[in-house]
């Protein structure tokens, strides 16, 4: 992508190839913190045989994981809201680097479980603090395709990173992945400190959302929270869907879920280039084809066919999905982007923790199949909310959405 920079409003422009250089730096950053934080499920025996530890165990490396992103998105952003944003990521970088060749190091499974929680923090913050950081170095006609290109790693991660990470580690033993990544944070760490201009948090032009609205970013987080856990409850659990409701071989669950990988970074792909002129209607109609997808697979989901066609369209559509309610959280949110964005974040990860659980309580109560049905239905519900934002009432606007997520300590409510 080749665009001309604006001025922000208290530092030079930024040159386009600087520009592009650092979002290509912050998209692999991206695909680096999804594949470390879910790469421990494709060597669960190797690293349970290794630390003389059960699978069980090894899983909880992916659940804790997600719950320190959850608990420490909105702290973090906090205390760091006022730190230069170069040297801030160089810093996160840094600890991912660390902390990751600790976890390739770890003599035990406490050290182990240690590390992998700071990397998980240091995610929490880049969630937050990337996107807004990288579409303030471009205009706002295209920050939409900004968004989606910085997404272009988290679709990426599925489909190359998780998978080479699983077979580099079974044939060289996990910890050797794990040095891989520890460095590409350290790759990580220098490329950003030389490619990202020293800005502070609050320049470039998007300290708040270009139309702040509080309502609007109360029911974003809702309905994202909502959204997240309907698409979970049941991708959870494909596995189990695609073996007992699919009739599928085991030998085909591979080839299954990279239809699904391909799906997501089609979604991906093609959400980019709608952003900027319809947002609204890119974060609708994802939900749509989810809600659609889900309903198909709990009426049809036997039919081979009906099934490949529909797991391609959960993984458009869920892409699609998270890069609108990112490009959304930049356009709406109230008060500091950094905050809001931790705020979405949280959302995203309880919705991930929710759709566990449910799914494993439906699953035991009324068998797998159930999971596409509930999982519709929350995906509709969203939906619901997400359209009815308009005529809610206007009261919801003096609400201090995700617990004053999206307004700085210091700072003055916006609208």
């Amino acid at each position: 992508m080749d665009v001309s920079m604006t001025t922000p409003l208290q530092s030079p422009p930024v040159a386009p190839a600087r520009a592009n250089a650092a979002l290509v730096v912050l998209g692999v950053a991206t695909f680096s913190y999804v594949t470390v934080e879910v790469l421990p499920i494709g060597l669960l025996t190797v690293i349970a045989a290794d630390l003389g530890r059960t699978e069980s165990q090894v899983g909880l490396l992916v659940t804790g994981y997600a719950a320190v992103v959850v608990l420490a998105s909105l702290p973090l952003t906090r205390l760091t809201y006022r730190l230069p944003r170069r040297r801030l990521l160089a810093a996160t970088f840094g600890v991912l680097a660390a902390a990751t060749l600790v976890s390739a190091l770890a003599p035990s499974y406490p050290v182990l479980m240690a590390s992998r929680l700071v990397v998980a923090a240091s995610q929490a913050l880049f969630w937050s603090v990337a996107p807004p950081t990288v579409t303030g170095l471009f205009p706002p006609a295209v920050r939409g395709r900004v968004v989606a290109r910085l997404a272009i790693g988290t679709a990426l991660a599925p489909v190359l990173g998780i998978p080479a990470g699983t077979w580099l580690g079974q044939q060289a033993g996990w910890r050797t992945s794990f040095a891989v990544l520890a460095g590409i944070g350290a790759l990580l760490c220098a490329a950003v400190a030389v490619l990202l201009p020293e800005r502070a948090a609050t320049d470039g032009g998007l300290a708040t959302g270009s139309t702040p609205d509080r309502r609007g970013y109360a029911v974003l987080v809702a309905g994202t929270a909502i959204g997240v856990t309907g698409f979970l409850t049941f991708n959870t659990y494909v596995t189990p869907f695609l073996l007992d409701v699919g009739g599928f071989a085991p030998t085909a669950l591979g080839p299954l879920l990279l239809v699904s990988g391909v799906g997501a970074l089609a979604g991906t792909l093609a959400v980019g280039t709608v952003l900027d002129r319809r947002p609204r209607a890119a974060l609708m109609t994802p939900l749509v084809l989810l809600t659609g997808a889900l309903l198909g697979l709990y009426a049809l989901g036997w039919l081979r066919p009906v099934a490949v066609a529909v797991l391609a369209v959960c993984g458009l559509s869920f892409s699609a999905l998270a890069v609108a309610v990112q490009n959304r959280t930049l356009q709406i949110a109230p008060g500091s982007l950094d905050l809001a964005s931790a705020g979405v974040s949280s959302a995203f990860n309880v919705g991930i923790a929710a759709g566990a659980l449910l799914g494993g309580a439906l699953v035991d109560q009324l068998g797998i199949r159930s999971v596409a049905l509930a999982g519709g239905v929350l995906t509709a519900l969203a939906l619901a909310i997400l359209l009815a934002e308009p005529w809610l009432p206007r009261r919801l606007a003096a609400l201090r959405p995700a617990t004053g997520a999206a307004t700085p300590p210091d700072a003055q409510p916006v609208g």
